[in-house]
């Protein structure tokens, strides 16, 4: 049987492109999620790749499932061995930010993050993320950082964007993969006054009226990755659920 490749790349060549212990690549698959999972299990070292062409169960914040077609994205997870636990909580945040200073060059528009986990170009979702740490004696043993991109926009997907037309799979791997690994290396607990300001100025939710996860006007992120909302009864810090706006009902 051929060796699988991607985008013409087999999965050594891909980890030594990408500057990575290994790829571990597929052709169709439940979940790369779960298959990290697995994997890190079995001793899968930092900064292991898993990459399939298409998912049929991709997993998403709050149990969501969803499909994701071969060709058009990249569906991936990467696996991290933190030293220590203590940036897992804003983990999903930084990623965001780390991603969107990447993919603003090829997206052909500026990158806005929507919390806790989506970002959007154009008016449409581009990609989402989800964070899944495995714990044993009280300490953080691997981290799965799971990514969905829509490189080129599906059109069955209502609400839908992609990159710019001719940026390539490759292309995109090359600006995310180092991405996703600097903000897996940050150790700071909270997020700093830089990120912060920096997620200010990409945020989709700011100053808009919501229904979910409190009744409000976002105001903003904190520090410690909570949403922040204006409500009839005063500030409320949100540290669960999805952002739903108001217009979106």
């Amino acid at each position: 049987m051929p060796e699988l490749a991607f985008d013409g790349l087999g999965a050594d060549a891909l980890a030594a492109r990408l500057g990575l212990p290994a790829c571990l690549l597929h052709d169709r698959v439940a979940s790369t999620m779960d298959l990290a999972h697995a994997a890190a299990g079995r001793g899968a070292e930092a900064g292991t790749l898993v990459l399939a062409q298409a998912q049929d169960a991709g997993r998403g914040r709050g149990g969501k499932r969803w499909h994701s077609p071969s060709g058009g994205g990249l569906w991936m997870t990467l696996i991290e061995r933190p030293a220590t636990s203590s940036g897992i909580e804003v983990l999903s945040l930084r990623i965001g930010l780390r991603l969107a200073d990447a993919l603003d060059p090829l997206a052909g528009d500026r990158v806005r993050l929507k919390w806790p986990n989506d970002l959007f170009t154009g008016g449409g979702k581009l990609a989402g993320i989800l964070v899944e740490a495995r714990w044993r004696d009280q300490r953080v043993e691997w981290v799965a950082i799971g990514l969905g991109v829509n490189v080129a926009a599906p059109t069955a997907v209502e609400g839908a964007a992609g990159l710019a037309p001719g940026v390539t799979r490759l292309q995109a791997l090359d600006q995310i993969v180092p991405a996703l690994r600097s903000a897996a290396a940050a150790v700071d607990g909270r997020l700093t006054p830089s990120e912060m300001a920096r997620f200010a100025m990409r945020d989709l939710g700011i100053g808009r009226s919501i229904t979910q996860p409190a009744v409000g006007v976002v105001a903003g992120v904190g520090a410690s990755g909570e949403l922040m909302v204006d409500t009839a009864r005063g500030p409320v810090a949100c540290r669960t659920g999805s952002l739903v706006f108001a217009e979106d009902r």
